[in-house]
């Protein structure tokens, strides 16, 4: 794979054999951050989890003391009073049955978050085939099917997001913008790896992290020691 000029000079800041800690390696990210916009700092962490066994996925979600730096916005399904609810809290979109077609038929996908109230759950999984794919479906353990919707909005619209396994047992997740400082992605990084290490499943059987990537959006992968985790 060819890569350009910058992304050559950025690699040459990394010594692509070490493993450095996790306050350096974030020192080094910021240094590779030279593309024309605010690039996202991402977290790849390879686990020993085998997802295809329910009791070693991983799911959840953490709120980043700093935010994520992007401007999330929040669709709700809901009904009655929690319709209002939602509203007042600062939910972008807010709606019920009539917003299927539109998402279905009309390929309407303006929002990054959606959030349910239990009751809904019933006209959302109609819309399963089109939100599972993009990861967009409500899920209570991400906390985003709730009655408590205003919690639901100011955790998301704070800088919330959720960590899961993909395919290859990885989770991706972003740590925060390349503008930061380096305290503020380490505070993040911090309340991230808690979670996640948190999470470990309780069957789990030999090494539960395997490897830790730190890279912003156009910047090489800098490796993170997982020694202390």
């Amino acid at each position: 794979m060819k890569h350009g000029k910058k992304y050559n000079e950025a690699a040459k800041l990394v010594d692509r054999a070490a493993q450095y800690e996790p306050a350096e390696a974030i020192s080094i990210v910021k240094k590779t951050a030279n593309a024309k916009f605010d690039e996202t700092v991402e977290l790849h962490v390879r686990t020993g989890c085998d997802g295809r066994h329910a009791d070693q996925q991983i799911r959840g979600a953490v709120v980043l003391p700093n935010g994520t730096g992007k401007t999330v916005r929040v669709l709700v399904f809901a009904k009655g009073t929690k319709l209002d609810e939602a509203q007042a809290a600062g939910a972008d979109f807010v709606g019920g049955e009539e917003l299927i077609p539109k998402i279905q038929n009309d390929g309407w996908f303006d929002f990054d978050v959606v959030v349910a109230t239990p009751d809904m759950m019933g006209v959302v999984g109609r819309l399963g085939k089109v939100l599972g794919p993009k990861g967009l479906m409500p899920n209570p353990k991400a906390g985003t099917v709730t009655m408590d919707v205003t919690k639901a909005i100011n955790d998301i619209k704070a800088g919330k997001i959720e960590y899961r396994l993909d395919k290859a047992n990885i989770i991706h997740v972003p740590v925060g913008k390349a503008s930061f400082t380096e305290q503020q992605l380490q505070e993040n990084f911090d309340a991230l790896m808690a979670a996640i290490v948190k999470a470990k499943p309780a069957v789990l059987k030999g090494q539960y992290l395997k490897s830790m990537t730190l890279a912003c959006t156009m910047g090489p992968g800098v490796k993170v020691s997982t020694a202390k985790f």
